[in-house]
């Protein structure tokens, strides 16, 4: 055992693993979310108790809330930020977390990843990236992800994880990124591998894979960055390594997230909303009547079965929260696949209805200055994968029971067997 991803696993995940198993021993009902298999598999009744409970349920660890407005009201407050590293640490668990980071690989969930910094450095990491992530820059790249469907499609899907809903989005921000083609499956692989990472109280064997994963994908990207540097292109990445405002470390944590988070909503978009379709053929005819209903059928995928579940806020000042008072340090957990279902908001919410007027008030993207970077684009691709695939193959049907992911904070489909 390496004393570095020892220490790194229980400063951040095997106290909170031994915190999670104890409250869920003492019946508390947001430890069953990270512990009950069944929640995993079908979570939306534990949202539905949670937010019949109280409109906010204070836990033994955290508080958190399956209501639309009060989801949406803890991602937009600026008292909560998401910088979990800069909360106090014993002084014991402090000495040992900054000794682990001497070695410490940087993923998606590692400082400088924007997914875990606030404002200002926050700011500065995005305004980098964002003028690539507008919505008149993603709609130019329509043809192009056209044409990629196109490719992808010739062959008739067995799985259509594997055939379809992965390769479109990782080739599409490959391009973006300037990463090569042939590197697509690679990181595939990486990316499923850390996907982990979101959750909490990982057990340590797997949190050791996922170190060594996110370790192969920063050191093949370090070499990347020299050869851009060498010998530049008209991609994202080929602009950033120029620059002087990122370190190498923010580079490396800027462009691992815009890889990964390039693809791993959007894989999960892609098989949840043909799972949909394919078993409620009366919604595929309405689009196949109405195609310009396929924009609408995307924003109802992502409000039924969101591709992220869950996300949290800390606490940095004394806030009021719905006539709830939080104390700086304390966590609140935005259940988002629950916010989207909440009644109060959708009618009739467990209604799969590709026609649902407000279906775009889900907060599957999340929200506040941590809105998703990449919404426009995975919406852009959802709405041409989806259409693409059932005007290929308008028979396209389950052949089989499909898989799950075992993670809980990413919800989607490992296999999704299909026959046509």
């Amino acid at each position: 055992m390496l004393p570095g991803t020892a220490i790194r696993w229980a400063t951040k995940h095997g106290f909170m693993r031994a915190g999670i198993n104890a409250a869920a021993r003492r019946g508390d009902e947001q430890a069953r979310f990270f512990t009950d298999p069944a929640v995993r598999q079908e979570p939306y009744p534990f949202y539905k108790t949670i937010r019949d409970t109280a409109p906010l349920v204070r836990g033994r660890l955290m508080w958190a809330t399956a209501r639309h407005d009060l989801a949406a009201a803890v991602l937009r407050h600026d008292a909560f930020g998401v910088g979990f590293t800069d909360r106090p640490l014993p002084a014991p668990v402090a000495l040992m977390f900054r000794f682990s980071r001497r070695s410490s690989p940087i993923g998606p969930v590692d400082p400088p990843s924007m997914l875990v910094v606030d404002p200002p450095d926050h700011t500065r990491y995005r305004r980098l990236v964002s003028k690539v992530f507008t919505a008149r820059a993603i709609e130019g790249l329509r043809p192009r992800i056209e044409r990629t469907c196109d490719e992808l499609l010739r062959d008739k899907p067995t799985d259509l994880v594997a055939d379809f809903a992965s390769l479109l989005p990782v080739t599409v921000i490959a391009e973006i990124l300037g990463v090569p083609l042939d590197m697509r499956r690679q990181f595939l692989a990486w990316g499923n591998a850390a996907a982990p990472t979101l959750d909490l109280g990982l057990p340590f064997p797997l949190y050791r894979q996922t170190e060594i994963n996110i370790k192969r994908v920063n050191v093949w990207m370090r070499g990347h960055f020299e050869r851009l540097r060498r010998n530049p292109g008209d991609d994202l990445l080929s602009q950033l390594v120029q620059l002087d405002d990122l370190s190498e470390d923010e580079l490396l944590a800027t462009a691992g997230l815009l890889l990964a988070a390039g693809f791993e909503t959007t894989v999960n978009l892609l098989g949840t909303g043909a799972s949909l379709l394919m078993r409620r053929p009366e919604q595929l005819a309405i689009l196949r009547d109405e195609p310009q209903r396929w924009p609408n059928a995307v924003e109802e995928t992502l409000r039924y079965d969101s591709p992220v579940q869950v996300t949290a806020r800390v606490c940095r000042r004394e806030a009021d929260l719905g006539g709830y008072a939080i104390a700086p340090g304390q966590v609140v957990m935005a259940m988002l696949g629950g916010a989207n279902r909440d009644p109060d908001v959708f009618a009739d919410p467990d209604r799969f209805d590709v026609t649902r007027a407000n279906a775009r008030d889900h907060l599957s993207f999340s929200g506040g200055v941590h809105y998703c970077l990449g919404a426009a684009l995975a919406r852009l691709e959802g709405e041409v994968g989806l259409r693409m695939l059932f005007e290929r193959y308008p028979d396209l049907r389950p052949d089989g029971p499909p898989t799950r992911r075992t993670t809980r904070v990413l919800r989607g489909f490992e296999t999704l067997p299909v026959t046509v």
